[in-house]
This record gives structure tokens, C-alpha cells and sequence, in this order.
């Protein structure tokens, strides 16, 4: 299980949530937990006035939106395979990540 690994959301909001990415780095990857972002179908999201801190992305073929603000930590057992990886979209979501950490205080 890799950073930007995206798994099936194994929580209740799976019609409007359908998958969760990895954000936890993997110096982290011997404790019980990984820390997950919810990616939203983008049609629940609304006007996205903030795209930086929602960077959407398409996952098996469905339009999703990074959702910082629902960010929790799940038990590894909970989280079955991934079923893509947003790698190559990393640094937008540390960026949006960023927003949410260090730059809120503007």
C-alpha cells in the first residue's frame, strides 16, 4: 500500500465517496493506520470555487474531488486493495493538503 494508492471508500458514503487515496507517507507504513482522503463524486461537490484545494481527478472512469476537509484514519485491515494509484497527481494533493495546514492563516 503506497502514498496515492486510491482504495474503495470502506465507510457508509460510498454512492457520494466512492474511494479514498492514501495520503500517509511511508515512513509511517508500520503502524496499524493509513491516513485517507475521501475523493467525492464531483457531481455531489457543487461549485468547486477552490480548485486547488479540491483537484479532481478521474478514477476507473468517475469524476472525483479530493475532500481534505473529511481526511481520517482508517484501520489497515479495512482498506482492501487499491484499485489505482494518483502518483502522478501527488503534488496536487500535498498541495491542497498544504492549503489546508499552513496556509488557512491568510
Amino acid at each position: 500500500m503506497a502514498q496515492f494508492d486510491v482504495h474503495r471508500n470502506p465507510g457508509r458514503y460510498t454512492e457520494s465517496a466512492p474511494f479514498v487515496v492514501v495520503v500517509q507517507s511511508s515512513q509511517f507504513d508500520n503502524f496499524r493506520r493509513r491516513v485517507v482522503v475521501p475523493l467525492v463524486r464531483t457531481s455531489e461537490m457543487g461549485k468547486l470555487t477552490y480548485p486547488a484545494f479540491n483537484p479532481t481527478f478521474s478514477v476507473n472512469g468517475i469524476a472525483v474531488a479530493l475532500d481534505p476537509l473529511d481526511m481520517v484514519a482508517v484501520p489497515l485491515e479495512k482498506l482492501g486493495p487499491a484499485v489505482e494509484s494518483l502518483a502522478e497527481h501527488g503534488q496536487a494533493i500535498v498541495n491542497a493538503l498544504d492549503e489546508l495546514f499552513s496556509r488557512a492563516w491568510k
